[in-house]
């Protein structure tokens, strides 16, 4: 083969950021209809789907686009300027995506199967990890095969569009005591009921509704791991180490429209003595959250997981979430009365924006489990 075949043979580098860029500018003007009816962003969807995002992070060798955590972290903060509820929505697609391609690479943990689903039938995944973080959630019972489960689910983000639930139920192990289970099942599987709960302050669009499962059968084939319920395990350092990078970048993408919207709205005023002071605290505030922001996704891309990095990752996942917020509040200083009005779009930045809050470690406990980390003692404690 002579090189230029080699390299007419290589698979085309993608410009995520580029395509972000693109459907940035087609989904902005939906974003206050979404915000507005609650209704689910299903166009932007659509776009996404239709330009590869949900199997960009699928690695080439499975039919994916071959993108890096730090490429979509990017294209999601861009989309987050845009509309939040999008970037979110698609985040939490990208972060199950972007954790079983990890774990495929680096541990030979058996995902191949999904990571290849994923790519051939354009699949999109839905995560209730948030809602049940280590303690788990559900019941799960002991059936011929497998196991019924039953439970309900809240933020179940994109759960409209959404093709596989992955998920976990607590198995009361006669041996081994209450055991997580966790498994992927169907949306259209006997049992599974999206049921229209999101009624929100913000983030609206996302399509974050609670997903119950009736006695939903789960085959033992289907069962992808088990641990210990509430205990720390690899998983969740893995998780931890990922997801938190592309989630939060839908945030820092929120602050960073807020920015630009304010910047326009006070280059209309005249300078009463203090606007300059109200757009440098927010200048200020934008940039601590994109300090920490990279340092997010520097980890997501070259850390190694474990209790330290954890820590570290959850550090600057407060961090940023602090300084998005802020970065919105002083927007809304910077521009005055105007940010009052839903036509600018601060209103829904601000809204959007508290999201940041309530995603885990949420704050309290981030500082608990890193002071127990910087102290040497259990984290299980």
């Amino acid at each position: 083969m002579t090189l230029a075949s080699e390299m007419d043979a290589r698979p085309i580098r993608i410009d995520w950021r580029e395509r972000a860029d693109r459907l940035a500018e087609e989904i902005a003007a939906e974003a206050a209809l979404h915000d507005s009816d609650d209704s689910f962003v299903a166009g932007a969807y659509e776009r996404l789907k239709a330009e590869g995002f949900f199997k960009a992070l699928v690695p080439v060798e499975f039919g994916g686009g071959g993108a890096e955590a730090d490429e979509i972290c990017h294209a999601i903060r861009r989309l987050g300027a845009a509309c939040g509820s999008t970037a979110l929505a698609a985040a939490m697609h990208s972060h199950l995506v972007a954790v079983a391609a990890w774990r495929w690479r680096h541990q030979g943990a058996p995902t191949e199967g999904l990571l290849k689903r994923v790519a051939a039938e354009d699949l999109v995944l839905v995560s209730s990890g948030g809602s049940d973080w280590l303690p788990g959630g559900g019941t799960a019972v002991k059936a011929d095969g497998g196991f019924k489960v039953s439970a309900r689910k809240p933020f179940s983000s994109g759960s409209p569009a959404g093709d596989l639930l992955s998920t976990s139920a607590i198995y009361h192990d006669p041996e081994a005591g209450p055991t997580v289970l966790h498994f992927a099942v169907s949306l259209t599987a006997p049992g599974v009921r999206i049921l229209n709960t999101w009624r929100t302050l913000g983030m609206r669009g996302t399509g974050s509704h609670d997903i119950e499962l009736a006695e939903v059968f789960i085959p033992d084939a289907a069962v992808a791991g088990r641990r210990p319920a509430g205990k720390w395990h690899m998983l969740f350092h893995v998780i931890s180490m990922i997801a938190f990078a592309l989630i939060y970048s839908a945030y820092v993408g929120v602050a960073e429209g807020a920015r630009v919207r304010a910047l326009a709205a006070a280059r209309r005023k005249a300078d009463d003595g203090h606007l300059a002071y109200l757009v440098g605290e927010m200048e200020n505030a934008f940039a601590a959250a994109e300090v920490a922001w990279a340092e997010m996704v520097r980890i997501a891309v070259s850390g190694a997981p474990g209790p330290e990095t954890t820590s570290r990752a959850m550090t600057f996942r407060t961090l940023v979430g602090r300084a998005a917020i802020e970065t919105v509040e002083q927007a809304m200083e910077a521009a005055g009365g105007a940010a009052f009005y839903r036509d600018l779009g601060l209103e829904r930045a601000f809204r959007d924006v508290q999201g940041a809050r309530f995603h885990p470690l949420q704050e309290k406990p981030q500082l608990r489990y890193t002071g127990r980390v910087a102290l040497g003692w259990d984290i299980d404690g």
